[in-house]
């Protein structure tokens, strides 16, 4: 029974990546629903129910554990699928996100208590980091920054491109003219950690840059030791497997690029 690793589409797979280096020996499922993607500009109720729908067919192929490594579906579905769909469809699955591991470290991570967060429009609008920040530390400030244009170059493989400079650059410049006091910056998106070079380029000297992946898979990594319940139930012969809503073709195309490895998917419908 592997882990579930979802996303809408592609971004998923930096988490994955981290994940599976960090507990090689699990088998994962991981379910990109490329047709529908992207979820950042979709309102509340249709990424729930996307991420609903997708979770259902994960657990349908015998997952016991979902990781949402998406932080729109995290902000927008995540509270509600585990509040009120889990105990309905089963209380001894579970469903975890990614926008409560990634904060919980930030008040050890910043020293001026002074957070940029970088993310979708969707996860920006949501202001889920900034009530999780609140939740953890309360003296701690978020400017919450919305970077529309980076998922698009990183998905047309120009990353290294005049225009992602441009891109990049602005919405760093936006942010830190914001407030100055920033020293830690956010990679609310699973996509960018692709630009996090040219992300460490514009960045002003001393700001660090936080990618999700190694905390989430640390953060997995220690669930797993708090609950023998749930690690017994997944199986450990370090396979992976990949399903998209979308061409299988394209999807190993561009996972390739996520991955830096040759994937082969399968096509599944979800409803």
């Amino acid at each position: 029974m592997p882990i579930g690793i979802f996303d809408s589409g592609y971004g998923g797979l930096t988490i994955l990546k981290e994940i599976a280096e960090r507990m090689p020996r699990y088998d994962y499922l991981y379910l990109g629903d490329n047709a529908r993607a992207p979820y950042g500009s979709r309102s509340f109720d249709i990424v729930y129910d996307f991420t609903l729908q997708a979770v259902k067919a994960l657990f349908d192929r015998g997952c016991h554990l979902v990781i949402l490594a998406c932080n729109t579906a995290s902000a927008k579905a995540l509270r509600s699928i585990q509040q009120n769909d889990l105990p309905v469809i089963d209380p001894a699955r579970r469903v975890l996100g990614v926008i409560r591991p990634t904060v919980e470290i930030l008040p050890e991570v910043s020293k001026t208590k002074h957070i940029g967060l970088l993310a979708t429009p969707g996860t920006v609008a949501s202001h889920s980091y900034a009530m999780e920040l609140d939740k953890m530390d309360p003296g701690m400030s978020i400017v919450e920054h919305a970077c529309p244009m980076w998922v698009p170059i990183i998905e047309n493989r120009e990353a290294d491109s005049p225009g992602a400079d441009y891109f990049v650059k602005k919405y760093i410049d936006e942010i830190m003219s914001v407030d100055p006091e920033i020293d830690t910056l956010v990679l609310g998106c699973t996509h960018y950690p692709l630009l996090l070079d040219k992300i460490r380029l514009y960045a002003p000297p001393g700001v660090r840059i936080f990618a999700q992946g190694r905390r989430v898979a640390d953060s997995l990594y220690d669930y797993m030791a708090r609950h023998p319940e749930i690690d017994d139930k997944c199986s450990k012969n370090g396979n992976i497997e990949f399903l998209t809503t979308e061409s299988p073709q394209k999807f190993d195309s561009l996972a390739s690029l996520f991955l830096g490895k040759k994937v082969k998917s399968s096509r599944i419908v979800l409803t």
